[in-house]
């Protein structure tokens, strides 16, 4: 199990033009950006939650918007894509090429 939990969108992408180990690659860096502000969302998604639920065992008042929320979720998102190490954006980049060959397989069956 790959310490990535995301859901990648590939409805955009010919599977069918994916055929030696560069087309997978390659397709792999086009998608890299996007994968790594999503992951970045997904993480800022669960530290906010985390954040709201400190705050009110703590006696906190809660006064987030939703628009807070999405701007903070949004932010993180962006900020984990600029800041992503070479060896995290290498990880990812794999396990988009995995999806890729695992999409492709089921989608030919």
């Amino acid at each position: 199990m790959s310490k990535f939990q995301i859901d990648i969108d590939f409805s955009n992408i010919d599977l069918v033009s994916l055929e030696t180990e560069d087309d997978f690659q390659t397709e792999a860096k086009i998608l890299l950006p996007k994968v790594l502000v999503k992951l970045g969302e997904n993480v800022g998604e669960k530290t906010w939650e985390d954040l709201q639920q400190k705050l009110q065992g703590a006696g906190g008042k809660l006064k987030s918007s939703p628009s807070e929320k999405r701007k903070f979720i949004q932010e993180t998102g962006r900020t984990y894509q600029r800041n992503a190490s070479n060896r995290e954006r290498q990880e990812l980049e794999n396990y988009i090429v995995e999806q890729l060959r695992q999409h492709k397989q089921q989608s030919s069956t």
